[in-house]
């Protein structure tokens, strides 16, 4: 079982990605758009049409596909390598530039390339420098646990937790940049970032003096911001 404080980064990360709505499991890649109907789409979603983006990214899936290929003997997942290069995609849609005479598909195979790239380095940095000893998280007693203590029971959860450990950073440093201070702090209270207690809106509202409603709300605004600015990380 996963820390308390650990499940509540997951849960937000999870809603994090549902928001920014890449596909990870697709068996049936479409054909590409044509250059007219690409152009089409990249324009509509310029002017704030997000199902436009959506149609780019189903139809740029193979690209994904193919470069994922290049990459399946390095011993990860064949579906997470799509999820991580299909995040590079829609960041590659979502900052493209038209004007530059870059064709998509040669932006967004950096895009997609690059994301690959600096998962599997920033996984391969940590699982270096990570020691068994190092507090992951505390216990219902309040007790700090550490690799070692559950690497007996489940050898696998141990790498689970240093992927996660990776993303929680990621997300941290995201907060930090681009969340208000009450954003941060009704974050994480609902998902138990701090202490692993997840709170109700209800009672972030009493604490906070404010409606429940209001709570929510900002919540709502809070994932927004975080998943615009995931998008928004620029393809260098």
């Amino acid at each position: 079982m996963l820390p308390a404080a650990f499940v509540g980064i997951a849960t937000l990360l999870n809603n994090l990605y549902f928001l920014i709505g890449y596909v990870s499991n697709s068996n049936s890649f479409p054909q590409p758009l044509s250059r007219e109907d690409e152009r089409k789409y990249l324009l509509l979603y310029h002017q704030g049409d997000e199902k436009a983006r959506n149609i780019l990214v189903e139809h740029n899936l193979r690209l994904v596909a193919h470069i994922v290929k290049k990459y399946h003997n390095i011993g990860k997942d064949i579906d997470d390598l799509i999820s991580i290069g299909t995040i590079g995609l829609i960041k590659g849609i979502s900052t493209y530039n038209m004007d530059k005479g870059t064709k998509l598909a040669t932006y967004a195979a950096r895009c997609i390339e690059n994301e690959i790239l600096m998962t599997i380095r920033s996984e391969q940095k940590i699982k270096n420098e990570i020691s068994l000893q190092d507090p992951i998280g505390i216990d219902k007693e309040g007790n700090e646990i550490t690799l070692i203590d559950i690497l007996g029971s489940d050898s696998d959860q141990v790498f689970d937790l240093v992927e996660l450990k990776i993303e929680a950073a990621k997300l941290y440093k995201l907060m930090e940049k681009v969340l208000k201070h009450r954003e941060k702090i009704i974050l994480e209270m609902r998902y138990g970032l701090i202490n692993g207690v997840n709170k109700t809106q209800r009672e972030i509202a009493k604490m906070l003096g404010i409606s429940r409603s209001y709570v929510s709300r900002i919540e709502k605004r809070a994932i927004k911001k975080l998943s615009k600015e995931f998008l928004a990380s620029s393809c260098r």
